[in-house]
């Protein structure tokens, strides 16, 4: 993540040919885990923290990893001194949670992803008020009538990493996550506007996307941002806002999280787009020799965006079931390193840095968990 740059749905009912299955995860889901554990423990800061100077927020994805794979606690020692860490950015004055003198541009998404750490960790209510608060603050943010946009303006009802930063689909997904995890209703006027800025990067011309490039690629993927004319991180040489996978899963989960029924145009054709796109070897919709790019943030986004969904099975246009749990593991197992941390040979969005995609891993494999 760069400084420019987290409902059932029954597949069976849409047009895509999705099915579901109750399905385990294979036997490697356990080791894996477990060794990705053992190198955060080694890793910690001594302040309980990971790889904090270089991003404040990454102890809260390692955190959330770590707590949502049921392997660690919030009783045990090693969680309380990373949540001990987070607490320590527990802003009461201004509802924050990025410290007490942060930069501006990374209040939106440090507060996004420690909400979601609290919410993991908050088992006897002790951080409700904080949760509480920070979902306030949060709203604050979005691009609204208080910044001065109207519903016709490309930057409405989007997130960026501030309140002035231009709103993109990445920041707005992790601010779509931290209001689900604090409990905040699909009818909310924060979530309904949210849906406005979702809809319009989306590569579908239509009444939600009435920009002038909607339809140029039309085939219900989702790019980068609508704001400024729209941009995908996914460049070829047409000059096209093709949309790519890490991008699109997180449109179908945002939509999900808006309350968009299952019968959608919008959900439909973004479900199409998944079933023609399934991969775990690279982050599709990228062009060619960069589909590494981006990689683990795409595996969590898809792992998460596909349970939220309820979708267990992928078929493609093949013909063939994919288990995405089951190879989504198997796809991770193999990328991990001896040490038991995961890292991507391109450090653009901070992928380099291996304390930050090991938190994606575990929470991507924290949906993969198998049935016991």
């Amino acid at each position: 993540m760069n400084r420019r740059a987290w409902l059932a749905l029954v597949a069976a009912a849409v047009s895509v040919p999705l099915v579901t299955a109750q399905t385990a995860a294979p036997p490697a889901w356990d080791a894996t885990v477990d060794k990705a554990v053992a190198y955060l423990r080694k890793s910690q800061e001594p302040n309980g923290g990971w790889s904090t100077q270089r991003n404040i927020g990454i102890t809260g994805v390692v955190m959330t990893g770590l707590l949502r794979t049921g392997k660690i606690t919030p009783g045990d020692a090693f969680a309380g001194r990373g949540l001990k860490y987070i607490e320590g950015l527990v802003n009461e004055k201004d509802g924050h949670i990025a410290g007490t003198g942060p930069r501006v541009q990374l209040q939106n998404y440090v507060t996004c992803v420690n909400v979601m750490a609290l919410a993991e960790a908050n088992r006897d209510g002790r951080y409700k008020a904080v949760i509480g608060n920070a979902a306030q603050f949060l709203k604050r943010l979005q691009f609204d009538e208080g910044e001065g946009k109207q519903p016709g303006d490309d930057f409405y009802g989007g997130a960026g990493y501030d309140s002035k930063s231009r709103p993109d689909l990445s920041n707005t997904q992790f601010f779509l996550d931290a209001l689900a995890s604090a409990g905040v209703p699909k009818d909310d006027p924060a979530v309904k506007r949210a849906l406005v800025f979702v809809s319009r990067c989306q590569n579908l011309k239509g009444e939600h996307n009435d920009r002038p490039w909607a339809g140029d690629v039309n085939d219900g993927s989702f790019i980068y941002t609508a704001a400024e004319g729209g941009e995908s991180k996914a460049e070829y040489p047409d000059g096209k806002r093709h949309g790519y996978g890490s991008m699109t899963y997180a449109g179908i989960k945002s939509m999900i999280y808006c309350g968009v029924s299952k019968d959608d145009p919008r959900m439909a054709k973004a479900l199409e787009w998944v079933r023609k796109n399934y991969t775990l070897d690279a982050n599709p919709g990228m062009p060619q020799g960069k589909g590494h790019i981006g990689l683990y943030y795409y595996y969590h986004t898809m792992a998460k965006c596909l349970a939220v969904a309820g979708i267990d099975t992928i078929e493609t246009p093949d013909g063939v079931k994919h288990d995405w749990r089951a190879e989504l593991t198997a796809a991770l197992a193999a990328r991990q390193r001896p040490d038991g941390s995961w890292a991507n040979d391109a450090d653009r969005w901070y992928e380099g840095d291996p304390n930050l995609v090991t938190g994606y891993a575990l929470l991507a494999l924290s949906y993969c968990k198998p049935n016991k």
